[in-house]
C-alpha cells in the first residue's frame, strides 16, 4: 500500500458520521478529518463540556451528544434520540474505551469495566442503530482494536475477569473482544445481504490521554514508566490514520483490518494488519456474540 495521509481522504459533503469518544485524542482527530473534509459530524462523548469544546476547536457542521457507553440506559437513551433525528447514518466509528483501571472495577450494569465499556456498549450502541446504518446503502461501522488483542484470550468461564483480575489483561481481552465483534459483525453482515461494511483498524503505540491517566495510581514509580513510555509513541495525528482510512477509503472492503507497517505494528504507514488466529475463529465470533446479545438484551442480525 502506498503511503495514505488524511489529505487523502475523499470528499465527505453528505454523510453523517458518528465519532464515540471524540473529544480527545483518536477521535478527536477522526473527527476533525471527517468535518474538514466535508461530513457532518456527531460527537458522542461521556462529558458534554469537554465534547463542546471540541466542537468548537473542529470548526464545520458539528454536534455534541451525551453517551456513556458504560451504561445500557444511557446507550439506549443515545441511540433512540440520533435514530429519530438522523434517519440516515453512513459512519460509525466505535473509537471510545478505557484502558488500564487499576483495581478491578464495573460499569452501570456490572459488568467488568472496560469490557463493557470497550466491547458491549459499542455492540449495543451499533445493534440499535443499524437501520439507520442500512438506510444510508454504503455504511460503514469501524471498531478500533488494539495489537494487545493478539496476546489475549477470551475466557468464556469468566468473562468479566471475576477471578484473578488484572488489568492489562482484562484491556486485552476488551479489545480482542472487540476484534472478534467487528469481524463477526461482517461476516454476519455479509450473509444477511446488507449493505453495511464492519471493517477494524488499531493505532498501534501513539501519544494519547489514556496511557498516562492509566498510570496515575500506581505511584512515582509508574508515572516514571508513562513517561518513559510515551517516547516510543507515535503522534495521536499518525495514529488515528488507520481508522480514518477505515472509514474513509474507496477501495475499502468489509473485514479488513488496518495498522501500522513498522516494528511490530507498532508505528509508521497505513497498511493492512494481521488478526490474530482467535480472533479470526468463526466459532468464536458466533460464541461471543450469543453472549453479547444475552448480555446486553441487543439483538441483530
Amino acid at each position: 500500500m502506498t503511503e495514505w495521509t488524511a489529505d487523502r481522504i475523499p470528499d465527505q459533503r453528505g454523510r453523517v458520521a458518528v465519532v464515540t469518544g471524540a473529544n480527545s485524542g483518536l477521535g478527536l482527530v477522526t473527527a476533525t478529518e471527517l468535518a474538514r473534509h466535508g461530513a457532518q459530524v456527531v460527537l458522542a462523548v461521556r462529558d458534554t463540556a469537554a465534547g463542546e469544546e471540541a466542537a468548537r476547536r473542529i470548526g464545520g457542521d458539528v454536534e455534541v451528544r451525551e453517551l456513556d457507553l458504560a451504561s445500557l440506559a444511557s446507550v439506549r437513551a443515545f441511540a433512540a434520540k440520533l435514530a429519530a433525528d438522523h434517519p440516515v447514518i453512513d459512519l460509525l466509528v466505535n473509537n471510545a474505551g478505557v484502558v488500564l483501571l487499576g483495581p478491578r472495577r464495573t460499569s452501570a450494569d456490572g459488568f467488568e469495566l472496560q469490557f463493557g465499556t470497550n466491547m458491549l456498549g459499542h455492540f449495543a450502541l451499533t445493534g440499535l442503530l443499524l437501520g439507520n446504518l442500512a438506510a444510508a446503502g454504503e455504511a460503514r461501522v469501524v471498531s478500533l482494536s488494539s495489537i494487545t488483542h493478539k496476546s489475549a484470550h477470551l475466557d468464556f468461564d469468566d468473562l468479566m475477569f471475576e477471578r484473578d483480575y488484572r488489568a492489562s489483561a482484562a484491556y486485552g481481552r476488551s479489545k480482542l473482544a472487540t476484534t472478534v465483534f467487528g469481524v463477526e459483525l461482517d461476516r454476519r453482515l455479509g450473509v444477511a445481504g446488507s449493505p453495511i461494511i464492519s471493517v477494524l483498524a488499531h493505532p498501534g503505540l501513539t501519544r494519547t490521554n489514556l496511557t498516562p491517566r492509566a498510570w496515575e495510581h500506581r505511584g512515582r514509580f509508574g508515572r516514571m514508566i508513562a513517561r518513559f513510555g510515551l517516547l516510543a509513541t507515535q503522534s495521536v495525528e499518525q495514529g488515528a490514520l488507520p481508522q480514518l482510512l477505515a472509514a474513509t477509503g474507496l477501495e475499502v472492503r468489509g473485514g479488513q483490518f488496518f495498522g501500522p507497517s513498522g516494528l511490530w505494528e507498532t508505528r509508521g504507514r497505513v497498511t493492512e494488519a494481521r488478526l490474530s488466529r482467535e480472533a479470526a475463529d468463526p466459532a468464536v465470533g458466533k460464541r461471543l456474540w450469543a453472549a453479547a446479545e444475552e448480555l446486553t438484551g441487543v439483538s441483530y442480525l
